[in-house]
Formats: structure tokens, C-alpha cells, sequence
């Protein structure tokens, strides 16, 4: 049985959200810095433990504000399909703390504006931009700290440059979405898609 997650990627201007999901998906990356105009959709298949999984990721450009209702999420055609996510990927830039401060007012937005029974739809932070730690902000253990202890959120630290952590990021993704069978401590994680040529995998 396959199964479909939708996943919304959020963050502001230049974090490098579309460098992650260009890295995942066809493994490549860009020097030059496109900012985002419009959603964009990719939808990868994920076959982890030997099931199934189809995923939309929704690529968003940084948007003022979560839509506090269905109506105003349609009134902006950048903001479609954001209150029905399965999951939210929140990325921040290491060496921005203006970054950091749009994804937690974000996040705190998707908390109070989502629809009653959605509260537990999983949220992970991401530090992008590791290969500059150097410039980093704010020390890791501080963010680490504040955002597993405090937020209950997952946080993961990586590199779309140099595809560090990508596939981890989407592994520890499927896990929190609910997906049971993919709960494994050793899970194995395959990609296909007709938009991805090469089938990676991690053990």
C-alpha cells in the first residue's frame, strides 16, 4: 500500500530551503542564489524497510505570515496546501539569526493557526549552511537545547552544499510523520522517482 506525506518547506530568503530539496532530489547544488517567486512542487517516492512512500514536498518562498484559516491560504496562491502539510521542515541559516527568529515566529504561528487535532503534525528545525560553522550565530547545543527540550520539535544540522545530512533529514522526516514500519533504528532508505536518476541509499 503506498502512502503519500506532504511536506512544507518554510524558511526566509536565502537559508537555502530550495538548495535542500535540489540537493534530495537530484543531487546537485548551486552556487548562484535564486530566490524563490512561488511554490514549487517535487513529489519523490521513498521506499524505506520495503514500503512505499510518496511524497509532496511544497517548496514555499518566505511568506509574512501562516494563513490563520483555509480561506486565507487560498486567497494567496503561495500559501496553497501549507494548513493541510503532513509535516513542516523550518530552515534556518547558522550564520543569520534574523533566520532563526522568522522560523520560530513560524513555527509558533503554525501552533496557534492550525486546524483543532492537527497539534501533534511534526516540525523539524533545520541549522542549515554547517559547512560555514565558522560564522555561526548562535552555538548548536544552545539551539539544540532550546528546540528539543523547550519546542518538542527535531533538530538536524546540515549542509546542502555539500550534501551533508540531506537524506538524513528526510529519514528522521518519514519516522516522525507516523510512519511505523519506518521506525527502525537501522532503517533502510531507498528514492525513485521519475525525477531522480540515481537510487541512493543509507543504512
Amino acid at each position: 500500500m503506498v502512502t503519500t506525506f506532504k511536506i512544507a518547506v518554510l524558511g526566509a530568503q536565502g537559508v537555502g530551503k530550495s538548495a535542500i530539496v535540489r540537493q534530495f532530489m537530484y543531487n546537485e547544488f548551486s552556487e548562484t542564489c535564486i530566490p524563490t517567486k512561488s511554490r514549487r512542487v517535487f513529489l519523490p517516492a521513498v521506499v524505506m524497510n520495503g514500503h512505499v512512500h510518496e511524497l509532496q514536498i511544497m517548496d514555499f518562498p518566505p511568506i509574512s505570515s501562516f494563513p490563520v484559516n483555509t480561506l486565507q491560504e487560498w486567497a494567496d496562491s503561495c500559501c496553497r496546501g501549507l494548513r493541510s502539510a503532513h509535516a513542516y521542515i523550518l530552515v534556518y541559516d547558522i550564520c543569520c539569526f534574523d533566520s532563526f527568529e522568522y522560523i520560530k515566529t513560524i513555527r509558533q504561528q503554525i501552533l496557534e493557526t492550525r486546524v483543532i487535532g492537527t497539534s501533534e503534525t511534526p516540525i523539524i528545525i533545520v541549522g542549515n549552511k554547517r559547512d560555514l560553522q565558522r560564522g555561526r550565530v548562535i552555538p548548536r547545543w544552545n539551539v539544540s537545547h532550546l528546540v528539543k527540550k523547550t519546542w518538542k520539535c527535531g533538530y538536524i544540522e546540515c549542509s546542502a552544499k555539500y550534501n551533508w545530512h540531506i537524506l538524513l533529514l528526510f529519514s528522521e522526516l518519514l519516522k516522525s510523520v507516523g510512519c511505523a514500519r519506518c521506525k527502525h533504528v537501522h532503517a533502510a532508505i531507498r528514492f525513485q522517482g521519475a525525477l531522480r536518476r540515481n537510487r541512493c541509499s543509507i543504512m
